[in-house]
């Protein structure tokens, strides 16, 4: 009998104000105080992944939301995805790749492609998935117009639906504005 906690798969809106206060105290450890406000707003709002141990603590959690990007003059869907983490006590256990199958079937079966910003331990991750740093620039399109977003080039990475192809990286992806951290 398998005995690795379950994975869940939940809309935000079928999480508890419990859970989610759970998850957020998972955020918070994980990224030793530096997952701000904005961060937890970004993750809200789509689908997130979670495992969970026997008392119900969060062991993993990612999310993944919906973001618009502008390329070559066509607006794509993207999944992007937000707020993995994995419990210090329960790392190299397999549960950061459990939950990013579960973004990725995700991407694959409702988005044009994922994408994501890592940083540098969440970096491994990602590139043992096949997920690949976007290679050409950023930018955002704020209020007056597209910010370029040098300082993001290098961390952010994208992954091809199943069956489609990466994006050129001869023209910018230009992400849809929001506050805080725009990638």
């Amino acid at each position: 009998m398998d005995r690795s906690p379950a994975l869940r798969i939940a809309h935000t809106s079928e999480l508890t104000a419990s859970e989610r206060g759970r998850i957020r105290e998972l955020l918070d450890t994980a990224f030793e105080g530096s997952f701000a406000e904005e961060d937890w707003e970004h993750s809200l709002g789509g689908i997130h992944a979670l495992v969970c141990d026997a008392d119900g603590d969060p062991i993993a959690h990612g999310s993944l939301v919906q973001r618009r990007v502008l390329h070559t003059g066509r607006s794509y869907r993207a999944g992007y995805v937000e707020a993995v983490a994995v419990r210090a006590d329960r790392r190299r256990e397999g549960h950061g790749h459990r939950v990013m199958a579960a973004l990725e079937h995700i991407v694959d079966t409702a988005y044009d492609f994922g994408a994501l910003s890592a940083s540098d331990a969440g970096a491994p991750l990602y590139t043992a998935r096949g997920w690949q740093v976007w290679p050409g620039r950023l930018a955002a399109l704020g209020p007056a117009g597209p910010v370029p977003l040098p300082e993001e080039e290098g961390t952010t990475y994208v992954r091809p639906a199943a069956g489609g192809t990466l994006l050129a990286p001869g023209h910018p992806l230009q992400f849809d504005w929001r506050e805080g951290d725009l990638l």
